[in-house]
C-alpha cells in the first residue's frame, strides 16, 4: 500500500510539473501553434526517436518490394542470364522483410503512444489546473459548455494532429526521401521528373490554406457555442418543462445546429475541392511518369523491369505527397484547437497566491476601510465607501433590497472578489497580501445555491477532508437536522445523491451543505441565505444548531427571515452599494430608518 501511495504521489508530482511546463509554454505570447506543439513534447523526444527508428525498419517492405518486383521481371524476361535460384532468393528476402513488420510496427506504435498519451494527459491536467486558478469573474464570463469543449474536443484534436504527424506525416516524408534516393542512384533523369511534384504540392496547399483555416475557425467556434447552449438547455429542463416551453427551447437549439450544419458544410466543401484537386493533379503526373519511363525502355536506356520499379517508387511518392496534403485539414484543425486551448492557458485573470503570506491561524477580525468595487469596463460602483469593523466572534447580518451589495460583501470576505478601492483586512493583514488558499481553510461557506456532486451523502459532507471521525459526522448530521431523514434511507449516509443532488429536495440539499460547513469547525462562517430552502420546522432545528456553531466564531449572514437575523450582534443595512445603517435589531427598529421600512414592507 505504501509503495502504491508513493508511486501515486510521484506520478502526481510529475503531472503537476508537466502541467506547469505546458502553462509556461502557452504564456509565451509570440509562440506559434507549431512551436507550442513542439514544447509539449519536451522530455518525450527519446520515445519519439525510438519510434522513428522502428518506423524506418517496419517500412522496409514498401521500399524493397518495387526492387524485388523489378528483379523478378528482369529475370523472367531474360532467363538465359539467370537461374531459378536468383528468383527464389528475391522471393525469400521479400517474405522475411514483410514478416518483420508485425513486431516492429507494434514497437513503433508503443513508443509513439507513450509520448502522445503523456502529452494528452498533461495538456488536460494543465487546463484543469488553470481552470482552478481562474478568477470567479472569469468563470462567470466563460460558459461551462465552452470550457468543456476546450478540455475535451480541442485536446482530442491536438492529440489527433500529433498522431497524424507521426503516423501519416513522418512515414510520408521518409517514403519520399527513400524513394527519391533509390531512384537517384538508378537514374538521375527519372529523379528530376520526381522533383516536379514538390512545387505542385506547395501550390495546391497555398491555394487552399487560408480557406481551410478560416473554415476550421468558424466551425470550432460554432461547436463551442452549441456545447454551451446544450449545457444550458440541460440545466433549464425543469423550468422549460414547467412552463411548457419545450418547442421554444428546441427551436433555439435547432437554430444553433443549423449554423453548425452550414459551417460544417462549407468546411467539407473546401476540403472536398482541396482533396479532388490534389488527386487529379497527381494522377496526371503518374500517367506522365509511366509514359516517360516506358519511352526510356522503348529506346533501350532502361530495362523493362525498371519501368515497374520506377512506377512503384513514383506511385509511393505520389501517395505520400497526397497523404501529406490530405492530412493538412486535420493539421489545420489541430492548430486551431491549440489557439483555442491557449485562450485559457494564457489568461492572466487568475487568483495569484504565489509568494503571499500563508495564514496558519485566523482570529476572525475584519476591517473594511472605504471599500469600493466596480467590475472591469463599468463605471458603476457595486460597492462605494463601505467602512466596517468586525470583531472576532461577532455575528454580522446584512440586509437590504436586491442589488444593494450584500452578497458582494460576502464575496470580498471569501476572497472571490478584490476591492478596487480601499482595503479589506483580516486580523490586520491586507487580503491582497494573503495566500487565500491558506485563509479559506479556516472558512466555511453555505451559499444561497447549494452545490452537491454526484457522490454519497457522506462524501458530500466530508468533501476534501481526510480521516474524519464517525462520531463527528454523526454530530453534524444531528446538528443539521439530517438524522431522521438519513435513517429512512436504505443505505443511510452512503446513499447516492445523484448529479447536483437531483434525488433530494431543496431543503435536504441545503441541510447537507450546512453539515459540510459544520464539520470543518471553522473560525469564519459565511451564510448566504443558508436557510432559505428550509421549512419552518427544519429551520427551527437548524437555527438551534447555528447558535452553537457561531459561538466564538466570526459570522457573516445574508438573510431576509427575521428569525435568522434577529439574534445577530449587529445588522448592517445596505442600500445602493453603501452602508445605510448599522445597529442591533432593537436599535434599528426604534430608529424607524431604512431597516424599519424594510421590515414594514415584509410584514
Amino acid at each position: 500500500m505504501d509503495t502504491i501511495m508513493a508511486e501515486s504521489a510521484a506520478e502526481l508530482k510529475a503531472r503537476k510539473g508537466l502541467a506547469s511546463t505546458f502553462e509556461n509554454a502557452a504564456l509565451e505570447q509570440e509562440t506559434s501553434p507549431f512551436q507550442f506543439l513542439l514544447s509539449l513534447y519536451k522530455g518525450n523526444f527519446g520515445n519519439l526517436l525510438i519510434s522513428f527508428v522502428f518506423l524506418l525498419v517496419k517500412s522496409a517492405p514498401i521500399y524493397v518490394l518495387p526492387i524485388v518486383t523489378a528483379n523478378i521481371i528482369n529475370i523472367a524476361t531474360n532467363p538465359s542470364a539467370h537461374s531459378m535460384r536468383d528468383m527464389w532468393i528475391n522471393f525469400i528476402v521479400v517474405v522475411i522483410v514483410i514478416l518483420q513488420n508485425i513486431p516492429t510496427h507494434a514497437a513503433y506504435i508503443s513508443f509513439l503512444s507513450r509520448a502522445v498519451r503523456h502529452v494528452e494527459a498533461g495538456l488536460r491536467s494543465a487546463m484543469v489546473r488553470k481552470l482552478q486558478q481562474l478568477s470567479i469573474n472569469s468563470h462567470r464570463e466563460l460558459p461551462a459548455g465552452k470550457l468543456q469543449s476546450k478540455v475535451l474536443r480541442d485536446v482530442e484534436a491536438v492529440e489527433a494532429m500529433s498522431k497524424q504527424f507521426m503516423i501519416a506525416l513522418a512515414p510520408a516524408v521518409v517514403n519520399i526521401v527513400v524513394s527519391f534516393v533509390i531512384t537517384l542512384q538508378s537514374s538521375w533523369v527519372v529523379s528530376l521528373f520526381f522533383v516536379l511534384t514538390i512545387p505542385m504540392s506547395i501550390t495546391i496547399v497555398t491555394a487552399f490554406r487560408r480557406k481551410i483555416r478560416r473554415s476550421n475557425s468558424e466551425f470550432r467556434k460554432e461547436i463551442e457555442q452549441m456545447s454551451s447552449r446544450v449545457s444550458e438547455m440541460v440545466e433549464m429542463i425543469p423550468v422549460t418543462r414547467a412552463h411548457g416551453l419545450e418547442k421554444v427551447e428546441i427551436a433555439r437549439i435547432d437554430s444553433t445546429l443549423r449554423n453548425i450544419q452550414g459551417k460544417g458544410y462549407r468546411l467539407d466543401l473546401v476540403e472536398a475541392y482541396f482533396g479532388a484537386s490534389n488527386w487529379v493533379t497527381f494522377q496526371i503526373f503518374q500517367v506522365l511518369c509511366l509514359m516517360f519511363t516506358a519511352y526510356l525502355a522503348y529506346t533501350g536506356d532502361i530495362r523493362v523491369g525498371d519501368v515497374v520499379m520506377y512506377q512503384g517508387f513514383f506511385s509511393m511518392i505520389l501517395a505520400s505527397v497526397t497523404g501529406l496534403i490530405n492530412i493538412y485539414p486535420q493539421i489545420a484543425k489541430g492548430l486551431e484547437s491549440i489557439r483555442s486551448i491557449k485562450e485559457i492557458l494564457v489568461s492572466t485573470d487568475i487568483e495569484n497566491n504565489r509568494g503571499k503570506m500563508k495564514m496558519m491561524d485566523v482570529r476572525g477580525e475584519f476591517t473594511f476601510e472605504n471599500v469600493e468595487l466596480s467590475y472591469p469596463g463599468s463605471e458603476h460602483h457595486v460597492l462605494e465607501d463601505v467602512t466596517l469593523e468586525v470583531k472576532a466572534g461577532e455575528c454580522i447580518a446584512f440586509v437590504g433590497a436586491s442589488g444593494a451589495g450584500k452578497s458582494t460583501v460576502l464575496n470580498l470576505v471569501i476572497g472571490f472578489l478584490q476591492a478596487t478601492g480601499g482595503k479589506v483586512r483580516v486580523d490586520g493583514i491586507d487580503m491582497n497580501d494573503i495566500d487565500l488558499r491558506s485563509y479559506r481553510k479556516h472558512l466555511a461557506v453555505v451559499p444561497q445555491t447549494n452545490i452537491l456532486f454526484s457522490g454519497t451523502i457522506r462524501d458530500n459532507i466530508t468533501y476534501g477532508l481526510k480521516e474524519i471521525n464517525e462520531a463527528d459526522i454523526d454530530r453534524v448530521v444531528e446538528m443539521a437536522n439530517l438524522s431522521e431523514f438519513i435513517q429512512k434511507l436504505p443505505n443511510g449516509l452512503d446513499t447516492m445523491v445523484g448529479e447536483h443532488g437531483g434525488k433530494l429536495s431543496g431543503g435536504q440539499r441545503q441541510r447537507i451543505a450546512i453539515a459540510r460547513a459544520l464539520i470543518r469547525d471553522p473560525k469564519v462562517i459565511v451564510l448566504d441565505e443558508a436557510t432559505s430552502a428550509l421549512d419552518n420546522e427544519s429551520e427551527f432545528h437548524v437555527q438551534k444548531a447555528m447558535q452553537e456553531l457561531i459561538k466564538d466564531r466570526t459570522t457573516f449572514i445574508v438573510a431576509h427571515r427575521l428569525s435568522t437575523i434577529r439574534d445577530a450582534d449587529r445588522i448592517v443595512v445596505m442600500k445602493d452599494g453603501r452602508v445605510a445603517e448599522i445597529g442591533t435589531f432593537d436599535e434599528l427598529m426604534s430608529g424607524k430608518g431604512e431597516f424599519y421600512n424594510l421590515r414594514q414592507l415584509s410584514l
